[in-house]
């Protein structure tokens, strides 16, 4: 089977194959690749807006989001307002503020214990917040800049990413147990860590190492890096997503504008193609089959993976400038933007609809 794409540039296209492979006697296809549009991605938008939640109070930049389902609450972290952003979504309005924040950065919510984790990259801390209202229950002294985090739901684990500002603040994942709300390791890495990602299934992580372009390799029983994959083909790899069906990790890079698509298995580079400029979400959609790349360039860009395995790029559509991050809920089927509030405008959250017939 054959890896192809094709991504209309300039005058130009560009073709990508990779052929099959065999291990043993199982044939692993990973497919990637870019088409022109097809004419039925002309005729309708990969994601279409739903509704916009309008945060009048808010101003500044945000960073990650996470979902409380059950509760219908979404949490925002509103790093340039110094606050997490507790949204009823019921109502779309804000119920509560938590403020006496730094840089909220990375967001958990688990709802098994009825907690929300935040990681505050300028006071250094993980933080856990319980109740109703949420208030605080507990601290973790990490490093500067605290930044992205995943959870282990099999192992109750945390996984946070902090430091590397200087050989005083050295880059380190940290691994908290969430039962006991301890830290039981502090894993090394070369550079700051950006965004972190779990194969649920094998339970290894996936953490992007930006400025050392390379991805590290979480096992799942060792709390150890037992892997680390250097890129070769665009640096700054901010973003990933993975693709448990197909094991294949999607990863986003800014210079230059790049998505690559690499074996899960052992961090091959697959394929790569041109993206947007200035990625910072990358998110899989395992229903639809489809990955979606949000740029602070303003703009969020969709492909579409079919039957036969070939990722088609469904367009674009565009957000507005400085709006950089995102939650993707599959179980909703939407897709929250963050557009933060500069120069007199509010900030919000816009509210796509990633389904094929639009609504929520």
């Amino acid at each position: 089977m054959n890896l192809m794409g094709t991504r209309k540039h300039s005058d130009k296209r560009e073709t990508l194959r990779i052929p099959a492979r065999s291990m043993g006697t199982t044939v692993i296809a990973v497919i990637t690749g870019l088409f022109s549009l097809t004419a039925q991605a002309q005729q309708s938008a990969p994601i279409t807006l739903s509704r916009t939640i309008s945060l009048i109070d808010v101003q500044g930049k945000f960073d990650h989001l996470a979902i409380d389902i059950t509760g219908n609450r979404l949490f925002i972290a509103a790093t340039g307002n110094h606050s997490v952003e507790v949204i009823n979504m019921k109502t779309d309005k804000v119920e509560q503020s938590i403020s006496g924040l730094g840089k909220p950065h990375g967001l958990a919510w688990v709802g098994a214990k009825g907690s929300l984790y935040v990681a505050d990259g300028a006071l250094g801390e993980l933080r856990v917040y319980t109740g109703k209202p949420l208030a605080l229950n507990g601290t973790i002294k990490l490093s500067d800049d605290a930044d992205d985090m995943v959870y282990d739901e099999a192992d109750h684990l945390l996984f946070v990413g902090h430091g590397g500002s200087d050989a005083a603040n050295p880059a380190k994942i940290a691994v908290v147990d969430t039962e006991r709300f301890s830290l039981v390791a502090n894993l090394p890495v070369a550079t700051h860590p950006e965004a972190l990602e779990i194969d649920p299934a094998s339970r290894r992580v996936f953490a992007n190492i930006a400025d050392s372009n390379e991805v590290a390799v979480i096992g799942s029983d060792t709390w150890a890096i037992t892997a680390q994959w250097k890129l070769t083909k665009a640096a700054d790899n901010v973003p990933l997503a993975f693709d448990g069906e197909h094991q294949l990790l999607f990863v986003a890079c800014r210079t230059p504008g790049t998505l690559i698509a690499l074996d899960a298995a052992n961090g091959k580079e697959l394929a790569s193609v041109t993206s947007a400029g200035q990625a910072d979400d990358l998110f899989f959609d395992p229903a639809l089959r489809r990955v979606y790349l949000i740029s602070g360039a303003g703009e969020v860009d969709s492909y579409q993976l079919d039957a036969a395995k070939i990722l088609h790029p469904l367009g674009e559509v565009h957000t507005a400038a400085g709006a950089k991050t995102a939650l993707f809920v599959p179980a909703q089927g939407l897709l929250y933007v963050g557009v933060p509030g500069m120069g007199g405008n509010a900030a919000e959250i816009r509210v796509y609809s990633t389904s094929p017939h639009g609504g929520e």
